[in-house]
């Protein structure tokens, strides 16, 4: 699917300012005919725009949708007295995950606090493979590039403070009280909001670089919603006064905040508040490695960012990517 052109950009903005639509306006507007303007809306319904028709009146979008604009984003951003990162706008990728990891692989030289943030991704992807749907214009599609010099080893716990960034920036923007499910989800009402993925690539002992996916659900389309296997939720249902280019701005200043904390002293001084946010604290629990599964009590994260279960008297600490966790069905 190709990025969408500048008249399909341009009826996605006029639907965005609310209300109906004539085809005609539209057409005349654009220079174009009633019928090309037809054309237009069935491929932005393909991308999962909730574009409807009503019989003498014209379209409208279901739920208004901003749409991203570097510009807006900017001069949010500088409002919080920041200046530090480059945020670059995309219409549709494969995956902005992806897209930092190409640069990575090909030496292009990147520079800390490098942003990509999308429209849409037609590969979007969560931990261990899943898919992650990624509709047009609906949510948020977010990666932020960073480079670690302590090693890999030292970036273990990245996702924990990552997981806070976001909890920040929803609870500034939004006065949100979420939760935290480790390693790398975001709970609200215990439905799921958001996710994150981090991607690593650099050697044990020395620098490392690495790429943070942030995916957060903001309006998602119902033809969407019937392909999610899990309890879910979106910020639509929750606030009202959704400006998605006012979120990227303070999500990447949340990021450089708890970054900057990380580079200092690791987790020593957020692991406690993470298990304040800790979705399963007290409760029966599974680990899935994918090989074998083991049950236990959530005891909340340690000092590095592991996961603590007890079992059978005993707390030991679990560590990796490839570990899931689930609430134990009795």
């Amino acid at each position: 699917m190709k990025a969408p052109d500048g008249n399909k950009l341009a009826i996605l903005n006029a639907l965005n300012q609310g209300g109906f639509i004539s085809g005609q306006l539209l057409g005349e507007q654009l220079g174009i005919s009633r019928a090309a303007v037809s054309k237009h809306m069935q491929s932005l319904q393909a991308m999962g725009l909730d574009i409807f028709k009503v019989s003498g009146k014209g379209y409208s979008l279901n739920n208004s949708v901003g749409l991203l604009e570097q510009n807006k984003i900017q001069q949010y951003y500088q409002g919080l007295n920041a200046s530090t990162a480059h945020i670059e706008v995309h219409p549709i990728i494969d995956s902005t995950n992806s897209e930092l990891m190409r640069r990575i692989a090909a030496k292009q030289t990147l520079d800390s606090g490098t942003v990509v943030v999308a429209e849409m991704q037609q590969a979007g992807r969560g931990r261990r493979g899943r898919v992650w749907q990624s509709p047009f214009g609906a949510n948020l599609y977010y990666s932020y590039f960073w480079r670690l010099d302590d090693g890999l080893q030292a970036a273990m716990g990245m996702s924990i403070a990552v997981g806070l960034a976001v909890y920040d920036t929803l609870k500034a923007l939004y006065q949100l009280d979420i939760e935290l499910k480790w390693p790398n989800d975001i709970y609200l009402n215990k439905e799921k909001l958001a996710g994150v993925l981090v991607e690593l690539d650099g050697q044990p002992q020395g620098p490392c670089q690495l790429v943070i996916g942030v995916g957060i659900n903001l309006q998602m389309p119902t033809s969407y919603s019937q392909q999610i296997d899990q309890a879910w939720t979106d910020l639509s249902q929750h606030s009202q006064q959704i400006d998605k280019n006012q979120l990227v701005a303070h999500l990447t200043y949340h990021l450089e905040q708890r970054l900057a904390q990380y580079s200092q002293t690791g987790l020593h001084d957020m692991y406690q508040q993470w298990n304040e946010l800790n979705a399963f604290a007290g409760q029966c629990v599974e680990l899935n490695t994918g090989h074998r599964s083991w049950r236990g009590i959530c005891e909340g994260i340690d000092p590095q960012g592991g996961i603590r279960i007890r079992q059978d008297g005993e707390v030991k600490s679990y560590y990796g990517g490839e570990i899931s966790l689930r609430k134990a069905v009795q």
